[in-house]
């Protein structure tokens, strides 16, 4: 099979994690990963995405393995760029690996994948009447979580475990407060989640957890059949 795929993201994103569903169905050689931080340095960065005065952020996680924050619209300008230029070299399926709100993107030639288009309503349908309980890794994230899950019947309640400079102590914490306020299924939604925090979850807490960019990954792996 010939299929093709780029797989784009902003900052540094495990995508070795997705990996094993996508090439179920086409060779690791035929996916392509481009990250539009990824190689830069903080300086770089810092100069180029920096947050001004009237700028919504984003919080992104850089080469130093530290996070930053960087202006929305320039990310979304630049990831623009660099949509158009991958589908004008026939990709097929073009999948943007991102928890953030980003939005206004087009391709003429490619399936282009959102997560954040399609991650809010494929959730809704599949925790339908249960009560959902969200994991993010820090605060700050917290008023665009707000707007993301708006399609749930109920709010969501939140927690807060950082997967970069936190442990396995601090994710079950983070599940076992969300339990207590009566949520029964979980969600882990930021790419530095992976398989790994799923399983420790669901392991001690016997919950059903669903991991946002495994979701998407999944709904990309039926399009390379």
């Amino acid at each position: 099979m010939s299929t093709t795929m780029a797989i784009l993201t902003v900052g540094v994103v495990p995508v070795a994690e997705v990996l094993p569903l996508l090439t179920e169905h086409i060779r690791e050689e035929q996916i392509t990963h481009i990250s539009l931080l990824g190689k830069m340095t903080r300086e770089e960065v810092m100069e180029d995405y920096a947050v001004d005065p009237d700028d919504e952020r984003l919080l992104t996680l850089l080469n130093d393995n530290r996070m930053a924050e960087v202006s929305r619209w320039k990310i979304e300008r630049d990831l623009k760029h660099l949509i158009a230029v991958l589908d004008r070299q026939e990709y097929d399926v073009i999948l943007l690996l991102s928890s953030d709100m980003l939005s206004g993107f087009t391709a003429h030639n490619a399936i282009l994948l959102e997560p954040q288009r399609i991650i809010p309503p494929l959730v809704a349908s599949i925790v339908d009447g249960h009560q959902v309980g969200v994991i993010v890794p820090v605060a700050d994230a917290l008023p665009l979580q707000q707007q993301k899950w708006l399609s749930l019947n109920s709010a969501p309640y939140y927690a807060l475990a950082n997967p970069v400079s936190g442990g396995d102590s601090d994710l079950l914490d983070a599940g076992r407060a969300l339990l207590e306020q009566g949520a029964d299924v979980l969600v882990l939604d930021c790419l530095g989640y992976h398989q790994h925090h799923r399983d420790v979850l669901q392991k001690a807490l016997d919950v059903p957890v669903l991991l946002s960019n495994v979701l998407v990954s999944r709904l990309a792996a039926e399009l390379l059949v």
